[in-house]
């Protein structure tokens, strides 16, 4: 709730993101790996913000106590990875 409602930042109060928990997601692997660990528990959310500061994903998540372990971006405007893989690009 604290990203649907915006958070303050060092450098100012953020606008409201549209958040909701999602399944995990089939991605490909990382490299290096991201440290999983048993005693700390997880949870995928896909998140939708209408600003771009630097890593502001990163500090929002941050900042309410959940660090970000993967952060994929999935969507820029209209333009998604659906169909692309890894490696593989395409004129726009």
């Amino acid at each position: 709730q604290q990203l649907r409602d915006g958070v303050t930042l060092k450098d100012g109060p953020t606008r409201p993101a549209q958040v909701r928990l999602i399944d995990p997601p089939s991605l490909w692997d990382r490299d290096p790996p991201v440290r999983f660990r048993n005693s700390v528990p997880d949870a995928w959310i896909e998140i939708t913000i209408r600003e771009g500061r630097n890593r502001q994903v990163r500090r929002m998540t941050a900042h309410i106590g959940f660090p970000t372990l993967r952060l994929v971006r999935w969507r820029i405007g209209d333009w998604t990875l659906e169909g692309i893989a890894p490696g593989v690009w395409r004129d726009a």
